[in-house]
């Protein structure tokens, strides 16, 4: 198992600049990381914290260990084995009442796809895992694909891959009697995609799993839905996803908040990345960010 990063994993943070801008930090504040990763968005606002305190939180142990060792040289930070939809627990824990700002960098970290023995990539050969959390969660990627019926496991492809040919790859699955792996799925996913297409069918088919896996949208929701009561007056949330689905959820949200007048649109579009970041980064090409401030 890969026990450090490698050096495509030390890139920058995605949209690193524009999360720092417009947290829009105080020396004296209070921050969240509630999607940690390595570390990186989390060392960046410690630079900018002396007097404050910084909360991360991540699903994957492995995640926290590498980052606890990154950011030992501070003392003003806090980490979590959670999920962020659990802040308002970890806030209650630590007897903090509401924080100065929230960064949720939503997806999959470069460590985690890096990773040769969790199945998060078709480039690698193993089993089907995909759980952030190895600890608590016990549903791999390969038990839903066996406990899923036809209609359930082409829903999944269908809306979270946003796959054309779901149902065909979903059937083919079902219907196979091979081990379930990495390489069985992609197998399958050749006899019925055109080559120059397999590429993207594989990174749709196992983004779907992963979603699923991880019931990543069910996490956002729960968050989204009481995120403004832990928020301050005038902190903010900013929030990086990858997906249409989630951008989707995360733009309702907040227009639907900002007509209740709790929050106020930073932008009124998504910030996207610059082309030069999208060429020494290509995991930021589909990223979209969006800020709301609390209003009070």
């Amino acid at each position: 198992m890969n026990s450090q990063p490698s050096t495509q994993s030390r890139h920058l943070p995605v949209m690193l600049m524009e999360s720092l801008e417009n947290l829009n930090i105080k020396n004296n504040g209070i921050y969240v990381d509630g999607t940690l990763g390595l570390g990186g968005h989390s060392e960046e606002i410690l630079k900018q914290i002396d007097s404050g305190f910084l909360l991360g939180i991540d699903r994957d142990s492995e995640s926290i260990d590498l980052a606890n060792k990154r950011l030992s040289s501070y003392n003003n930070y806090k980490l979590f084995h959670d999920s962020y939809q659990n802040l308002k627990n970890i806030l209650i824990e630590l007897d903090i009442k509401a924080v100065d700002g929230i960064l949720l960098d939503l997806g999959l970290s470069s460590f985690q796809l890096e990773n040769n023995q969790r199945g998060f990539s078709h480039k690698h050969s193993s089993e089907l895992d995909m759980r952030f959390d190895k600890e608590i969660d016990s549903n791999t990627a390969d038990k839903i694909i066996k406990k899923y019926d036809l209609k359930n496991l082409t829903r999944i492809f269908r809306e979270f891959g946003e796959e054309r040919n779901a149902y065909r790859i979903a059937k083919m699955i079902k219907e196979s009697d091979f081990e379930i792996n990495v390489l069985s799925i992609t197998s399958i996913i050749d006899k019925v995609t055109p080559y120059r297409f397999r590429i993207k069918t594989y990174s749709r088919i196992f983004q779907a799993l992963r979603i699923e896996t991880n019931k990543e949208l069910e996490h956002l929701e729960s968050f989204l839905s009481d995120f403004t009561d832990l928020l301050n007056p005038g902190g903010r949330l900013v929030v990086i996803s990858y997906h249409s689905i989630e951008d989707r959820i995360v733009k309702h949200k907040l227009k639907d908040l900002k007509n209740e007048k709790a929050i106020k649109l930073i932008f009124k579009k998504p910030l996207i990345p610059t082309n030069e970041e999208i060429q020494t980064n290509k995991r930021s090409r589909s990223a979209k960010m969006r800020v709301g401030e609390k209003i009070g």
